[in-house]
């Protein structure tokens, strides 16, 4: 019986090596395509999302107050949350929030990059019905301002900064609007020029 699976055995790779050898002939023909398509029904679950309102925003020369120091003034894009999902579809204690982070400032000309540290925000909550389901961030100082020297003093959009959050998710089911009013300060000797930064927002639960 031995000697008989062996010889089958030999026999099946024989057999696969013929048939490899029959697919690597040279192509009859041109290629035929087929369609496929799939209809997916919407299950009913919510989702957990977050939209901003814009790709991009300016900033323009304001009074710092300072002879010092320029300040330029802006504001972030609105950025929509928002929650369809049901109550039994929210994990037990879960919460959402919103952190943003910025990247330094280029130059067009090859001037010294601006750190992200001199860009601060002071967050706002657009649709606030009181509730305090939803809170925003705190004001966050640029390293051109002068904390008062706690060791919580945020300087800057350098590492990621809260926005928004809500308390829980389960009370915060809905749709929620933050923006940041958005501050650049500079050293007066700053090298004239067209500087960008990227800022990125992420959601998390």
């Amino acid at each position: 019986m031995w000697k008989r699976v062996s010889a089958g055995v030999a026999g099946g790779a024989l057999l696969a090596g013929v048939a490899g050898a029959a697919f690597a002939e040279e192509q009859v023909g041109d290629d035929n395509s087929v369609d496929v398509s799939v209809s997916i029904e919407d299950t009913g679950e919510g989702t957990l999302a977050m939209s901003v309102a814009g790709t991009s925003t300016s900033l323009a020369e304001a009074e710092s107050g300072d002879a010092a120091v320029r300040q330029f003034d802006g504001a972030l894009p609105t950025v929509t949350v928002t929650d369809t999902r049901t109550a039994e579809e929210i994990p037990e204690g879960a919460f959402w929030y919103v952190l943003g982070s910025a990247s330094s400032f280029v130059g067009d000309a090859g001037q010294p990059e601006i750190t992200s540290d001199h860009l601060g925000w002071s967050p706002v909550l657009q649709n606030d019905d009181g509730s305090g389901n939803v809170a925003t961030g705190g004001d966050v100082d640029t390293v051109m301002d002068e904390g008062d020297g706690t060791p919580n003093d945020n300087v800057g959009l350098a590492g990621q900064e809260l926005l928004a959050m809500a308390l829980t998710s389960e009370s915060a089911i809905g749709s929620w609007e933050a923006s940041a009013d958005l501050t650049l300060k500079v050293p007066a000797e700053t090298a004239p020029g067209a500087y960008s930064s990227t800022l990125t927002l992420s959601l998390f639960e």
